[in-house]
């Protein structure tokens, strides 16, 4: 085999192992969401056949496609671009560094990176940087059971109508309550989180 011929061949395995991983999250993504493929592709003015094909891994949507996924689901379209590390024994297994994913990009002074290889399986692990003085003014409730550990910085956690100030080293945990956040110190707050299912 000449050379070219290996580059293809390996081009071509990283594009199909990419477009997998885009497919599998697309429909994590879509099931967390309580969406089934009739109204998700409603909602995207396509058609289930398409979409089908989508989260098979069979057809790769376009940027625009992406785009409205990304709109769908409330993250950022950097989240479908995933940097396929070159060991394929790490696929699915380990995420480097340099390969996370982006699931918030700071736009609100929160940004969140995907630490798990995926959204596919029972939990996701994510590490978040709160920006000082930044807050979740209104509570949410997910149906989800979520724990953090503070890494570094001041992080406030309203769990249920009752403030906890957490410093580095300290963890809390969430059970489909109603909770908000705030950091109130001068730098920003590392927490790694951790959330099952992942709904991001």
């Amino acid at each position: 085999m000449q050379p070219s011929s290996l580059t293809e061949t390996a081009d071509t395995g990283a594009k199909a192992k990419a477009l997998r991983l885009l497919a599998s999250d697309i429909r994590a993504l879509r099931k967390a969401r309580g969406l089934t493929l009739s109204r998700l592709a409603e909602k995207l003015g396509r058609s289930v056949g398409w979409l089908s094909q989508v989260e098979r891994g069979i057809s790769l949507p376009s940027l625009s496609d992406l785009r409205a996924l990304a709109n769908q689901f409330s993250v950022p379209v950097s989240l479908f671009f995933a940097q396929a590390g070159d060991d394929d024994s790490e696929h699915e297994v380990i995420v480097r560094a340099e390969n996370r994913r982006l699931i918030a990009g700071g736009d609100a002074g929160v940004v969140e990176e995907l630490l798990s290889p995926d959204l596919c399986g029972s939990f996701a692990i994510i590490r978040t940087e709160f920006a000082p003085g930044r807050e979740l003014a209104e509570p949410a409730q997910r149906q989800t059971e979520e724990a953090g550990f503070v890494i570094s910085g001041q992080f406030e956690i309203e769990i249920a109508g009752i403030w906890h100030r957490l410093s580095p080293g300290d963890s809390y945990c969430v059970r489909r309550k109603p909770f908000r956040w705030r950091n109130p110190g001068t730098e920003t707050a590392v927490v790694l989180q951790v959330m099952s299912p992942p709904v991001t």
